[in-house]
């Protein structure tokens, strides 16, 4: 599947963000965030804490059960965000979005792009393309950028091991 770059990038950058331990430190998240090219990405421990406490928004967006609460979620992210898009032709790049000013603090840049990206994926795509890992006790997040659409689990560990597991109940009930 094919994603532009706030669709797709954003997107996966709010998967990644969403799925970060709480223990994580800022050196952590400034690598995270220079992998999904986010300019300059350093990171204070204040500015930490109010990505950490994003990433828990995040994650009620791919996870939410139903696609009214998924679409609910990323309202309160648009809401939360305040993003506002504009046109921008900055590093002699074409015209593209931007959904914060790029001299905008990195949070307020990261919450802006995050959102806009959640909302992109369910308004040009397929909601259900904001997936939650079915294995049990799994509380990953993911974007499925597959072709079909149908990705269940967030890796294939997961996934060998619901299988396993079920290969395992059958053979025991025979």
């Amino acid at each position: 599947m094919h994603f532009n770059a706030y669709g797709g990038n954003a997107a996966l950058l709010a998967a990644a963000l969403a799925n970060l331990d709480d223990r994580c430190d800022a050196r952590t998240v400034e690598t995270l965030l220079a992998e999904h090219r986010v300019a300059r990405c350093e990171v204070s421990d204040q500015q930490l804490k109010l990505l950490l406490d994003w990433r828990l928004l995040l994650w009620e967006a791919f996870a939410a059960p139903t696609t009214p609460e998924q679409v609910d979620a990323v309202n309160r992210l648009l809401t939360d965000a305040a993003a506002r898009p504009y046109v921008s032709t900055h590093d002699g790049q074409p015209p593209h979005l931007h959904y914060a000013d790029e001299n905008a603090d990195v949070v307020t840049r990261v919450r802006a792009t995050t959102a806009a990206g959640l909302a992109l994926v369910l308004t040009e795509t397929d909601p259900c393309r904001l997936g939650r890992c079915s294995a049990p006790g799994c509380g990953v997040v993911f974007v499925d950028v597959s072709r079909n659409g149908r990705r269940a689990y967030c890796s294939r560990l997961c996934a060998t091991r619901v299988h396993v597991s079920a290969h395992r109940d059958r053979k025991r009930r025979r």
